[in-house]
């Protein structure tokens, strides 16, 4: 139940990747038929991926992930820039791949503006709109939350960001390979995605860079993809990410069918059977099969421990940090108050996952959030 933090390895893509772990090793710059046998792989997995995102496979740059992707978008457009100062844009729930980024440009000269997001996670257009300056070079805003499952709607702020001069890059690792993501309808100058969110390998990830979009390398010391990143190629995890790409484009609407009701059915029961429960994120327009929650007068961290005790894998908005419980920055930007954000879990689902799967959850978890209730200080009954 925690398949946004990462997917297993699909049999079909490892049995892809299994050739160029052993007999096929060549370095695919060599220009010996064993090198050039690694290099077909790679193009193959590039024309894979394309056809899922309706690019070009001369647009796509393969790197380690989708933090790496996200860095090379952010930092390699500015840097084509003529100075600092210009003014560039991102939301109060992105990944910290992103933030972090902006935060750390923000100290070297940029104006920096955070977007604020409404009680659903989402990024209103005339927020956007409002925000725009005339030095407006870059906005960034994610497809999909991570925590909270929302879905952006990044066609519209796209074309707004285009409207007023600035570049637009999207962080679509929740959303590539389990939701439709074409960047010719999105109209977005730059995507990142990764891997292992499509039950591709973990260390491989791609940036999407619409033709004409102009960005300096980051990494030097070689020619490699069209000398953007330098460094000889993961070439069996691009092999499996173009397999898991080919695999999720088949796969995609029964998937997201059953993603989603099951999702339903988990949401709805939660509701029903927890008293004191707030859904998190868009009831609506949401990734399948995400499920984020606050229980009041409990705490993630051990929700997740007695959860993993009774074999059930699920992640919080919490993060021990430094021995301090602080809650997560996206649902704080929700509004909701530190307590009630304590209490976070998401359960994300996969294609493995079955109504027993469901049923399980729904027979511990209630029982879990009553003991903790009723040990914690937090239970409404003269506590905080």
């Amino acid at each position: 139940m925690d398949h946004s933090a990462t997917t297993p390895l699909d049999p079909q893509v490892f049995q892809a990747m299994e050739p160029y772990l052993t007999k096929e090793f060549g370095n695919p710059s060599s220009i010996h038929q064993m090198g050039q046998s690694a290099r077909n792989g790679i193009e193959t997995a590039r024309e894979q991926l394309a056809r899922l995102l309706s690019a070009s496979p001369d647009e796509l740059i393969f790197t380690s992930g989708g933090t790496e992707a996200d860095n090379l978008a952010i930092f390699g457009f500015l840097e084509t820039m003529p100075s600092s100062g210009q003014n560039i844009i991102t939301s109060a729930i992105e990944h910290h791949a992103v933030l972090d980024a902006f935060n750390y440009l923000g100290k070297k000269g940029y104006d920096v503006t955070i977007l604020p997001v409404n009680q659903n996670g989402v990024v209103e257009p005339e927020t956007l709109q409002k925000a725009l300056q005339p030095n407006t070079a870059l906005v960034s805003i994610m497809h999909v939350n991570n925590e909270i499952g929302t879905i952006q709607p990044i066609k519209q702020l796209a074309s707004i960001a285009h409207q007023g001069g600035a570049i637009f890059h999207t962080d679509a690792v929740q959303s590539v390979g389990r939701i439709p993501v074409d960047v010719k309808e999105l109209d977005v100058d730059m995507l990142s995605c990764s891997a292992h969110k499509l039950y591709g390998p973990k260390g491989v990830g791609c940036l999407y860079i619409k033709k004409g979009t102009r960005l300096t390398r980051r990494v030097y010391g070689g020619s490699q993809e069209r000398k953007l990143r330098s460094g000889t190629e993961n070439v069996p995890g691009i092999v499996g990410f173009g397999e898991a790409a080919r695999i999720a484009g088949e796969s995609m609407d029964e998937s997201a069918g059953h993603l989603r009701e099951l999702g339903q059915n988990l949401t709805n029961n939660l509701q029903k059977m927890i008293p004191d429960t707030i859904l998190t994120g868009d009831p609506v327009q949401r990734l399948p099969g995400h499920v984020s929650m606050c229980f009041k007068y409990v705490e993630g961290e051990s929700m997740l421990l007695m959860l993993d005790q009774a074999g059930i894998m699920a992640s919080s908005g919490s993060a021990c940090t430094s021995g301090s419980l602080e809650p997560s920055h996206v649902l704080l930007a929700l509004g909701l108050p530190h307590e009630v954000a304590h209490g976070s879990i998401r359960l994300s689902l996969g294609r493995s996952n079955t109504q027993q799967d469901v049923d399980y959850v729904l027979e511990v978890l209630p029982a879990i959030i009553e003991r903790l209730r009723a040990m914690s200080p937090m239970n409404g009954k003269g506590g905080f």
